[in-house]
């Protein structure tokens, strides 16, 4: 009979070990920064995060905590949530682990590459009700992580839709964040602000999407788009999922919503071409992982009789 330790260990899921990597690798970026106040303030953030990812495995694929509520409850917000709470932290931890910017050679790598840079072209139709509009989308990124995301990992049941859903979206985000260090960058609005020839016009979706971004944005994280790669990846679980509800109801708006959404991208100013590029081919090889890595890990959970990978609230539909 197995020990608790080999039991334990063989539990662990791949996203496990991709949430452990993620935690570690900013941690190891921060202990190569320039020692000073703000990276002592990264160093208890990060190191925070990884230490309370290594608790959560510890606890729940374990099984030091009985019931379900609470090792669901916990897994959560150790594995999912650190990968997503990270992005808050990043104003002050991506210029502190990578100072410089590559805009210059973004931007002439789209123009190499394709010609020319969308949100120059974009600026021949600015208008306030253009404006509006785009920003109205941009910000609706929110609306679809939102509705997407919190009913997946808290209500649903199908333990091969949460399976797709959830590991591809921590790819998106986990490469996404990666990026952002070694490929740092602000975007055509302050890169090549002299090049435009008309003025975003004050309007209120505009004006709360420049105060979303004043207040918790994070200034740096261009590379790829993540606006791009987040809904791209929803639509395509979407139209995958079409047979089921409410999938068959909705792909079509989350369609909508993803092709306005990448082209608000570029007509505000906050990315080059070749991070929206980069954003759409992230979301094609996420989405493609999460089908091959649930399918390997339900047949291993199986085969093995080891607990779902995501503790469960309920019993399983």
């Amino acid at each position: 009979m197995e020990g608790w330790l080999p039991t334990s260990f063989k539990s662990l899921a791949v996203q496990d070990w991709v949430a452990l990597a993620y935690n570690a690798v900013l941690n190891l970026a921060v202990a190569l920064a320039p020692p000073g106040p703000v990276r002592d303030r990264c160093e208890l953030r990060v190191g925070g995060m990884l230490l309370w990812c290594i608790f959560t495995l510890i606890v729940v694929r374990g099984r030091l905590v009985r019931g379900r509520f609470l090792p669901a409850l916990v897994y959560r917000t150790g594995v999912y949530g650190t990968v997503q709470i990270s992005y808050f932290f990043f104003r002050e931890f991506l210029p502190l682990v990578n100072p410089g910017s590559l805009d210059h050679e973004l931007h002439l790598l789209g123009m190499h590459l394709f010609g020319s840079e969308p949100a120059l072209r974009l600026d021949a139709i600015v208008t306030p009700v253009t404006t509006e509009w785009f920003a109205f989308f941009y910000f609706g990124y929110f609306f679809v992580l939102a509705t997407h995301v919190l009913p997946m990992i808290f209500t649903n049941k199908d333990r091969r839709v949460l399976g797709e859903f959830t590991f591809g979206l921590m790819v998106v985000v986990c490469v996404g964040h990666t990026s952002y260090m070694l490929v740092p960058g602000y975007g055509p609005l302050r890169a090549i602000a002299d090049e435009f020839q008309h003025r975003l016009p004050n309007g209120l979706w505009l004006n709360v999407v420049m105060d979303t971004v004043a207040e918790g944005g994070a200034l740096k994280d261009i590379f790829p788009s993540l606006h791009t790669a987040a809904p791209t990846f929803i639509l395509l679980f979407s139209f995958r999922n079409r047979a089921l509800p409410p999938y068959r109801y909705t792909w079509w708006i989350v369609m909508f919503f993803a092709l306005n959404i990448i082209v608000a991208t570029m007509f505000l100013r906050w990315h080059w071409i070749v991070d929206v590029v980069a954003g759409l081919a992230l979301a094609v090889t996420a989405q493609a992982l999460g089908v091959v890595v649930t399918r390997f890990e339900l047949e291993r959970r199986a085969r093995f009789a080891l607990e779902p990978t995501w503790p469960e609230f309920g019993r399983p539909t």
